[in-house]
Formats: C-alpha cells, sequence, structure tokens
C-alpha cells in the first residue's frame, strides 16, 4: 500500500472515528430522550458523586473540545495533511481516543459503573499516547500548532481531571464507610499525583493547553467542595494549589520551547 492510499486511509479513520464519537456523545447524554450524565449511575457521576468532582460548570468545556476535535477532523483531511509524517504517526491513536470518549457516554449510560472506570483509563492512556507522540514531532504551522496539539491537549487535560473524578465516584460507591475518615488525605495525594502527571505532560509537549483544561477542572472541583456536599475545604485549597501550579509549568514549558525553537534557528544560520 503506497503512502497516499494509507494517508487517505487514515483521514477516512479518523473521519468515521469523530462521527462514531458525536453520535454516541448525542446518545450518551440523552439527546434522544432519557436522564442527563448527572443523573446516570444513580448519581455517582454528578457533582456530589465524590470529593473529587468537579461543579456542574466544569463541563462546559467539552463543547470547547468536541469543536476543536471537529475541527482538527476537518483540517486533517485536506490533501496537505495526506502525507505529513507528524499525522501518520499520531492520526491512529486519536481516532482511537475519539472512539473510546463516545464509548464512555455510552457506557455511563446502558453498563456498570466499573466499566465506565476501564474505558476513561483506556481514554487516557491513549490520550497520553498522543501527547507523547506530538512531543517527538515539531508542529508544522500555527494551524497544526491549535488544532491538534490544542484540541487534543485540552482533551488530555480534561480528562486527566475526569478519570480522578469517575475512578473517585466508582470508589466512593463500593468503599467501606470507615474510609470516609481519610476521604481529604486521599483527596489531596490524589491531587498531587494530578500534578505531577500535568506537568509532564507540559514539559513532553511544550504546550500550556493540558495544564490549562486540568487547572479549569480543578477550579471547579474547588467551587464543588466549598459550596457543595461533600464539603471538603482541605480538597479545595489543594486544588487551587495544584491548579495554579499546574498552570505554571505550562507557562514554563512553552517558553522553554520557544527559546529552544530560537536557540535552533540561530545555530541554524
Amino acid at each position: 500500500m503506497d503512502s497516499r492510499t494509507k494517508g487517505i486511509g487514515r483521514q477516512t479513520l479518523i473521519i468515521a472515528a469523530a462521527s462514531f464519537m458525536l453520535i454516541a456523545a448525542a446518545v450518551g447524554a440523552g439527546a434522544f430522550g432519557g436522564a442527563s450524565v448527572d443523573d446516570l449511575q444513580d448519581g455517582a457521576l454528578s457533582a456530589q458523586g465524590s470529593y473529587l468532582a468537579p461543579a456542574g460548570p466544569a463541563f462546559s468545556i467539552w463543547s470547547l473540545i468536541y469543536l476543536g476535535l471537529i475541527a482538527y477532523t476537518v483540517w486533517q483531511a485536506l490533501p496537505a495533511q495526506r502525507q505529513d509524517a507528524r499525522q501518520q504517526a499520531v492520526g491512529g491513536w486519536i481516532a482511537a481516543s475519539m472512539v473510546l470518549n463516545g464509548l464512555w457516554l455510552v457506557t455511563a449510560r446502558y453498563l456498570t459503573l466499573w466499566l465506565t472506570v476501564v474505558v476513561i483509563a483506556l481514554l487516557l492512556a491513549v490520550l497520553a499516547r498522543v501527547i507523547v507522540v506530538l512531543g517527538r514531532f515539531p508542529a508544522r504551522n500555527l494551524a497544526d500548532r491549535i488544532l491538534t496539539d490544542g484540541a487534543n491537549g485540552l482533551h488530555f487535560g480534561w480528562v486527566t481531571i475526569a478519570t480522578v473524578a469517575n475512578t473517585a465516584a466508582w470508589l466512593t460507591q463500593i468503599a467501606p464507610q470507615s474510609w470516609a475518615q481519610a476521604a481529604d488525605a486521599w483527596a489531596i495525594a490524589v491531587l498531587v499525583v494530578v500534578l505531577v502527571i500535568g506537568a509532564a505532560a507540559a514539559w513532553v509537549t511544550g504546550r500550556i493547553a493540558p495544564a490549562l483544561a486540568t487547572a479549569w477542572g480543578l477550579a471547579w472541583l474547588a467551587v464543588g467542595r466549598l459550596t457543595g456536599e461533600p464539603e471538603s475545604t482541605p480538597t479545595a485549597i489543594t486544588a487551587i494549589i495544584v491548579a495554579v501550579l499546574l498552570v505554571v509549568a505550562g507557562v514554563v514549558a512553552v517558553l522553554r520551547r520557544s527559546r529552544a525553537a530560537h536557540n535552533s534557528s540561530e545555530t541554524a544560520r
């Protein structure tokens, strides 16, 4: 199979995956009838589902993520991207992330809570792979940087905090009542892990989008713990600190990448 045929196949695969994601999202979100996501799984996925669940307005970021992924899908389908080495390397992984994105909502609506944890963990792993691959191939132009790195970076950043919330919701359902006494400590420990993951993603890619998306979720997590149930001031304070540190890490990573690019251009002269 020649590279042109492979390129067309990759572009078609991404279009199909994006179409499935949007249809699954519409079905899973109840667009054709049924309960909203907040009411699925007996409310475990709502803003009150666990100590690590962001407040409701946080989920508005999905509109931006879907818009970015749709724009990416259209852009990558253009002939100019057909044989691009960067898109060849990352396209299949991005398609897989779109499929898993749609599957999560279908799983949440029709299957069990623990299966949603499995699906979102797989989604996070695939998006982490996307981030690593993008870090190995510099963006060719501004459109590539915004649509490939930006859209998928936001997706990864948000799914990072969504995975934490989803897993915490499941553990809240199955954990013994005695675990509630250590809920603050566990929440803080998990948020430290989120900081490590977010900072590593910023360092690998030199992009700020993943950090911004995770920080957005953390900010609303803090709002949820300060103004709603379950209330937890220590968790809220930790979430705010981690959010700020992630944004700082993202800014430093962008500056580091820009400096490296400048030094490279100076050396080339």
